[in-house]
């Protein structure tokens, strides 16, 4: 985004945000003003306008994180207060049905970039020499949930009556989740320091993902291309 839209990123980010929220309030026309909604909706967007300190803030190095999770340490270590920030909006989003799905949502942009680089040629196969891609996947959902999980039990204790949200809530981010997650040893290559998660990806993976079946078949075609693409370079 930066390098497409020099000057004005920031404003084409804060466009973007408040499209996909005008999406939500046309989709429903009985659509209640939530005063805690659109609170949440400003704190995010805010966001996009915060300029970078010329002397970075100490960082955490987040070494009780296993190495076999190195995507994340190596995110969090990068982005340890935009990870706080956007941490404890999550937690907050538990408040209601309303501020689940919407600060859900901005969340995604945050999960896109944690799986777009690229690691070298080495490490990629000492790495799945260690563990098969199927355990990769086991151990970065149970920590992506684990990070959900106050959310989870959150929004359950404040509104038991609205359980049927949460469920589609937990299918939602896992689906994106792992849509993101197998995509990037799909396209793996070792000469590509990155995979370039565009919008045109995160608006395909959002409608899978809210549409739930669709998101399974291409979990599973690209499950099946990411081990292949993986055997290339590590062997059977």
């Amino acid at each position: 985004m930066k390098k497409t839209f020099i000057s004005n990123w920031r404003f084409i980010i804060f466009l973007e945000s408040a499209f996909i929220y005008t999406l939500f309030l046309m989709a429903n026309i009985n659509y209640k003003i939530e005063k805690f909604g659109l609170l949440a909706f400003a704190a995010i967007i805010s966001l996009c306008f915060l300029q970078p300190k010329i002397k970075p803030f100490p960082t955490l190095q987040w070494n009780f994180i296993s190495s076999d999770l190195f995507e994340w340490k190596s995110y969090l270590r990068k982005n340890t207060w935009m990870f706080i920030f956007t941490y404890i909006i999550l937690l907050l989003s538990a408040y209601n049905q309303a501020s689940l799905i919407l600060c859900g949502i901005f969340l995604l942009d945050f999960l896109s970039h944690v799986y777009e680089n690229n690691e070298n040629k080495e490490m990629l196969e000492v790495y799945f020499k260690k563990i098969s891609f199927k355990d990769k996947i086991y151990k970065n959902v149970v920590f992506f949930n684990t990070l959900l999980l106050p959310t989870y039990i959150g929004f359950l204790i404040l509104n038991f009556n609205e359980s049927l949200y949460l469920l589609y809530y937990i299918f939602f981010m896992n689906c994106y989740f792992l849509l993101i997650l197998t995509r990037k040893y799909r396209l793996y290559h070792h000469h590509e320091k990155a995979n370039y998660f565009s919008i045109a990806v995160f608006i395909e993976y959002f409608v899978y993902s809210m549409l739930i079946i669709p998101a399974f078949i291409m979990i599973r075609l690209n499950t099946k291309e990411a081990q292949q693409n993986i055997k290339n370079y590590v062997g059977n």
